[in-house]
């Protein structure tokens, strides 16, 4: 029988597990609440017990894989296995999560940095279509990003390779605030509440009649959802606020692009549920900021694999255990 991978994907709310083919098709899948209670020493014994049990479940032993894959939040050391700073999950100490990992299961292990583990999934088994050059930009709460050149995923040497989010699209005093301690950072436009920040801003001066407006003036609850089917439904303020967050996209991928040339470039997270109608608009501008051969080259496009990227991505990173 063929041997077989794990994946899992760790995050804040939940933890989900994969157990995959060697060809990356996900043949069982489940997930566990994340406990991050108690400093999130409950999270690494939750993850092999719930393991134990599956692996009982579907009749299946250590022998029947060729390794563990694991995407976590956080600074990750790859060679130690460890994660550090992941304060989502209330890790702020460093967590020796593979030597825990394999000591339990008895099977090879190997982890990244979640937003690289996604881009992986993507580029194997979803809109990547396994070639070597693709980059993948995730847009959710932030926006994270993997970069992958020549078959490798690029780290850097501080391990910070990748950091799409903070790519300034609005540089001096003008750009908003961002985590990280700059200004003007994609992350603060393009993520889910930086569309939101975006068109908060704009209602200031927007003088025509709009649902969206009126919600914002309002003090209503409005999402970046909201914002896109608005849009989509012919709301002209809705429009200007994509039209600007679609810029602020354009210019961020096609700045990559310029200077990686990959074959594609994938965007994906919650607010690519907009599909087309997102993906048209950003094509626009990037249309108009790559270099000829870029354009005709390059291709945008949005990611397939939705909440499985991670799984698959992670089980990916496993295949570096397949026995020659």
């Amino acid at each position: 029988m063929s041997k077989k991978l794990l994946g899992i994907d760790l995050g804040g709310t939940t933890v989900k597990f994969g157990i995959l083919t060697l060809e990356g098709e996900v043949q069982e899948k489940w997930a566990i609440e994340t406990n991050i209670l108690e400093d999130g020493k409950h999270i690494v014994p939750d993850i092999i017990a719930s393991i134990k049990h599956r692996l009982d479940l579907y009749g299946l032993s250590a022998a029947d894989f060729s390794g563990i894959g694991m995407g976590s939040p956080g600074a990750v050391d790859r060679k130690r296995k460890t994660v550090t700073g992941a304060y989502n999950l209330n890790w702020s100490e460093t967590q020796a999560v593979g030597q825990a990992i394999e000591e339990a299961l008895g099977i090879p292990f190997a982890i990244d940095n979640d937003a690289n583990v996604a881009a992986l999934g993507e580029r194997w088994v979803g809109a990547g279509d396994n070639n070597p050059d693709v980059v993948f930009v995730t847009l959710g709460t932030g926006v994270g990003g993997g970069i992958i050149a020549a078959g490798n995923l690029i780290h850097g040497v501080g391990g910070a390779g990748g950091e799409i989010g903070h790519i300034i699209v609005e540089p001096g005093e003008q750009g908003f605030e961002c985590t990280c301690g700059s200004k003007g950072c994609l992350e603060t436009v393009a993520s889910a509440t930086g569309v939101v920040r975006v068109a908060r801003l704009m209602a200031e001066t927007y003088e025509g009649d709009s649902p969206i407006k009126l919600a914002i003036d309002n003090g209503d609850s409005v999402t970046s959802k909201d914002i896109f089917q608005a849009a989509e439904g012919g709301d002209s303020f809705a429009n200007t606020i994509v039209d600007k967050v679609s810029f602020y996209l354009g210019l961020a991928t096609a700045n990559i692009s310029n200077i990686l040339n990959p074959d594609s470039v994938i965007i994906g997270g919650g607010v690519s549920a907009a599909g087309e109608f997102l993906r048209s608009r950003i094509q626009a501008y990037f249309d108009q900021f790559t270099f000829p051969q870029v354009r005709q080259t390059t291709q945008l496009k949005i990611a397939e694999l939705g909440n499985d990227a991670g799984i698959i991505g992670a089980a990916s990173l496993a295949r570096q255990f397949i026995a020659e």
